[in-house]
């Protein structure tokens, strides 16, 4: 009798697996086992280790090669800054790290598509050349950027020389998907991705896989301990305190930009650094099939009266 439950049991495993990967791409082998009462599941290289997130898409499902071609298409023309150096394997190979925490692969396929719009939301308004009457429309030109055009200073923070001493002949302008300023960042990000980046900052405009990582290890990091991530306060994951209310900090896009980039972009009205991140999710949530009404209403979408979680007197993550 104990044999024939096992034997059962083994085959309602093997028909759960079958069933799963059936829905998703046949190519893929997906294991599924149950780990203290959660079902977890492994999807090889794009999601690996045994995760409840790896049970749904991952973000290869969804968003392919020809919508990252459709969302940046401008990215290689002769008049780009980034020439050859941006690509979509780049992309799926640096969130493969993350999609088992999480990153575009939380809630369902709506939830999944909207995040991963968000975030390169975020990517294509930081690295744009684009403007108002540019050939494709202003938002076809994310990515023409890898690094700081004409960087002011070298960014070294003598504040730091004990922890993140700056690295001599080193420079810490702006670089990557969502740009690194300053030694202290590049010293958190290179523990956090095991790259010696205080000493190497210049691997972040030679790799576009490590610039993209770096960037969604930004997305899923808080700026501070007891803070929430940009990931978390987009999927819902995070509940405002009083304090958040009372600053006007609620779930959802807004205050993506919030905890990225503070008050340089928030709290100060309708401004047009803000606006332009918001209206690059507009456009990439068309261009991804999705109605721009799933972006939420005025009061999610922005932080134009939200108080900045980490006031410029204090550093930040840019």
């Amino acid at each position: 009798m104990e044999m024939s439950n096992r034997r059962f049991g083994f085959a309602i495993s093997m028909i759960i697996v079958a069933i799963v990967a059936a829905n998703a791409d046949s190519s893929k082998e997906i294991i599924v086992k149950t780990v203290k009462g959660k079902k977890v599941c492994d999807q090889g290289w794009e999601c690996k280790g045994f995760s409840i997130y790896c049970c749904n898409q991952t973000i290869s499902d969804f968003f392919q090669t020809y919508q990252f071609e459709n969302l940046f298409s401008k990215r290689n023309t002769p008049v780009a800054h980034a020439v050859g150096f941006w690509d979509y394997q780049s992309f799926i190979t640096a969130a493969a790290i993350y999609q088992p925490l999480g990153f575009g692969t939380t809630g369902g396929k709506l939830m999944q598509m909207k995040e991963v719009a968000a975030f390169l939301a975020h990517v294509g308004a930081k690295t744009s050349c684009g403007y108002d009457v540019a050939t494709g429309g202003p938002y076809a030109w994310g990515l023409c950027y890898n690094r700081e055009m004409s960087p002011s200073q070298s960014y070294c923070d003598d504040y730091y020389k004990f922890d993140y001493p700056c690295a001599p002949g080193a420079e810490y302008y702006g670089r990557g998907a969502i740009p690194i300023y300053w030694n202290y960042n590049y010293g958190a990000v290179g523990e956090a991705l095991k790259e010696d980046l205080l000493n190497h900052p210049e691997y972040i405009e030679q790799n576009a896989t490590l610039a993209f990582q770096a960037a969604i290890w930004r997305w899923m990091t808080p700026i501070k301990k007891g803070q929430p991530t940009a990931h978390e306060v987009f999927v819902g994951d995070w509940k405002p305190t009083k304090n958040d209310t009372l600053s006007k900090r609620v779930p959802g896009f807004g205050t993506t930009m919030n905890i990225l980039y503070g008050d340089s972009v928030c709290g100060q009205g309708d401004i047009d650094p803000m606006n332009v991140i918001i209206s690059h999710y507009h456009a990439y949530l068309d261009l991804m099939g999705v109605r721009r009404e799933e972006a939420g209403p005025h009061e999610v979408l922005t932080c134009a009266e939200q108080k900045p979680f980490n006031p410029s007197n204090t550093k930040s993550s840019s």
